[in-house]
């Protein structure tokens, strides 16, 4: 039986593993707080701090960081950039993941910047709603995903439920109409007894 489970998040960038998080019974996965010698931001485009609670871009600074990409030197300056609120000289790790702080100190992962679609002339991130999906009862996992084009673009959610649990559509979307707006709910939800892996045993959307 196992007796505690952790989830520990971090890049390659920064020698893979910088937070680290203790998974409680039924809790949704955090990526949880820096590991000693690490340092994360959560900032915006500007590179300046959001408040608790504010999505923005997950940024490590520390120990763990690697020098750079080999003979890459255009994507080194793009991905590893100056640390305003470290040692002078320092530079962090731009991560493309969007994370917020909670009020308790975690962080929680929301997915990727690169993420972000327009549908009906709102900007979303689709890591928000996958969040928002994988806090409702019996469900297992979530992918959010744009389809068509212009104004027949619309919203899809590919949900699996956790075992033994049964999924209704129309409670998932009052469920997701408690916390978000209603051009962020899915137009169509998919259930599935498992997401679709690619070769590196990723989610393929």
């Amino acid at each position: 039986t196992v007796q505690k489970l952790y989830n520990l998040y971090g890049p390659s960038e920064d020698t893979t593993y910088s937070t680290a998080a203790l998974v409680g019974r039924d809790e949704v996965p955090l990526i949880g707080r820096p590991l000693p010698a690490t340092r994360a931001y959560v900032l915006d485009a500007s590179l300046q701090p959001v408040p608790v609670g504010v999505a923005g871009e997950l940024y490590l600074a520390g120990e763990g960081q690697a020098r750079g990409y080999l003979l890459r030197p255009e994507l080194t300056a793009e991905r590893f950039v100056p640390e305003p609120y470290g040692p002078p000289g320092s530079r962090m790790y731009r991560t493309g993941d969007r994370v917020r702080y909670r009020m308790d100190g975690r962080l929680e992962y929301l997915g990727r910047i690169d993420f972000q679609v327009k549908v009906r002339g709102f900007r979303i991130e689709l890591g928000e709603i996958e969040a928002a999906l994988r806090r409702a009862p019996g469900l297992k996992d979530a992918v959010v995903v744009a389809k068509g084009e212009a104004a027949d673009k619309r919203l899809v959610a590919y949900v699996t439920p956790k075992a033994n649990a049964s999924l209704e559509v129309e409670a998932l979307r009052t469920h997701l109409r408690q916390g978000l707006p209603e051009y962020m709910v899915p137009t169509t939800f998919v259930v599935l007894d498992a997401l679709p892996l690619n070769s590196n045993g990723k989610v393929d959307r």
